[in-house]
């Protein structure tokens, strides 16, 4: 590698005077994208303080090292807050993570398969089979499912102001212009109510439960945080349960819509799945994740070419480098698993919807496919979510009708968690 002095920051396109590349970006992110990556390489900046990267072995580099010389995406209004805070903080989330991960692995999302299927058919019973917003639906549906599993008998209190909190973050997520806390905007002020009402919401049964005199070790991931040696304090497990609930509903929510969207197009895959459905409860026994080869492959392919964190943040913390590339305190780097998941370069026929890719445990090429990034910030709820895709992909099979009367033209939406924007369906009960 060339001595430190000798590198440089890498070139990108200049873009407009005063409003710089995001107009340019904005208007057609993926378009803008593709082009840079074209004439600048894997790796591009696009303005002073932000550099894009679609390079599979960078990407894992900065994910790798996450704590050690990256941060992680920082919260809307702190995107230039005291790095060392930022870093005490993620130290901090990195031991919740180490104690929270029993109740979230493999044999604990295993426990939820019946639960999971319940929740799907009561939703879609409330659609009654008309047309509905598929996007709202799934919405509704992971809502439910994540905070059933995080609060069990006292989710009914947290699905309203979860939802009511994913949707004043979106103003953020879709927007490339920063401002200020303290300009009294709308959207501040609905996030910050949001987010208190949540907050409050969480914490006040945090604390009754663990207050409770009948207090008894319960099938949810509170109890198994309350009951958790070395024990953890009451705004630890709320924060650790905030964090969950967020990326548990709207990253599985643009995924399955996605997979809608798939679905409503090939109704010869949905015949397939219908008939492991139904071959997997042959004996009685309820759906389970374990026995669907054919939906965890459809499930995978639909994240491989539509993962619903299609950019990734990563933030230097100090003066560092990235492959042989400078980077300053505060300099954010893009991570982009949508280009890199849809490259020839590491995929055949990379635009091509195909589950067979998948078949008989078929790994992904390298580095190359991270829908649940990747080092030691990877999704801490990548399991229960790779098993709740799996068994919605082979319910919905198994017991719908999808039609949808867009699923071929409408676009995906670059903004914030990637799905298709606008996508309707309806779910008509199939004859058994």
């Amino acid at each position: 590698m060339a001595p430190r002095e000798s590198l440089s920051r890498p070139p990108g396109p200049r873009g407009h005077w005063l409003s710089g590349n995001t107009r340019a970006y904005e208007a057609n992110r993926i378009g803008f994208l593709r082009r840079c990556h074209r004439e600048y390489g894997d790796v591009f900046s696009f303005d002073e303080q932000t550099v894009f990267v679609r390079d599979p072995n960078l990407t894992h580099e900065a994910l790798a090292r996450t704590g050690q010389g990256f941060v992680t995406e920082l919260a809307p209004f702190d995107m230039r807050r005291d790095l060392d805070q930022a870093a005490a903080q993620a130290a901090s989330w990195m031991s919740a993570r180490r104690a929270v991960w029993p109740g979230l692995n493999r044999s604990a999302a295993a426990a939820t398969d019946e639960q999971t299927v319940e929740i799907l058919d009561a939703v879609l019973a409330d659609s009654a089979g008309r047309e509905v917003d598929v996007l709202t639906t799934m919405r509704a549906f992971t809502a439910r499912a994540v905070t059933e599993y995080c609060f069990g008998a006292d989710s009914a209190a947290v699905t309203g102001p979860l939802q009511e909190t994913t949707l004043a973050t979106q103003p953020f997520t879709e927007s490339s212009y920063e401002f200020p806390a303290w300009l009294p905007l709308p959207r501040h002020r609905r996030f910050f109510r949001a987010a208190g009402r949540l907050s409050d919401t969480m914490t006040g049964i945090v604390r009754q439960r663990r207050a409770s005199s009948a207090h008894a070790p319960q099938d949810d991931l509170l109890g198994f945080l309350i009951d958790a040696d070395p024990a953890m304090a009451d705004d630890t497990v709320a924060s650790t349960l905030h964090s969950i609930l967020m990326g548990g509903h709207g990253v599985p929510a643009a995924a399955l819509t996605s997979l809608v969207r798939e679905l409503a197009r090939r109704p010869r895959l949905t015949d397939s799945l219908r008939g492991e459905a139904n071959r997997s409860v042959g004996d009685g026994t309820p759906l389970s994740a374990a026995r669907l080869p054919l939906a965890e492959a459809v499930a995978r392919e639909t994240l491989r070419l539509y993962p619903p964190a299609w950019l990734m943040t990563r933030t230097a913390g100090t003066a560092t480098t990235l492959g042989e590339w400078s980077l300053s305190p505060g300099d954010d780097v893009l991570l982009n698993p949508y280009l890199i998941q849809r490259d020839p370069r590491w995929w055949q026929r990379p635009d091509e919807f195909d589950p067979t890719r998948w078949s008989n445990g078929r790994p992904a090429p390298g580095p190359a496919y991270l829908p649940f990034g990747a080092g030691p910030r990877v999704c801490l709820g990548s399991a229960l979510a790779m098993r709740q895709l799996t068994l919605v992909t082979s319910r919905l099979a198994q017991r719908f009708t999808i039609t949808s009367p867009n699923s071929s033209s409408v676009a995906l939406e670059f903004v914030g968690r990637l799905a298709p924007a606008g996508l309707r369906a309806r779910f008509a009960r199939s004859a058994q």
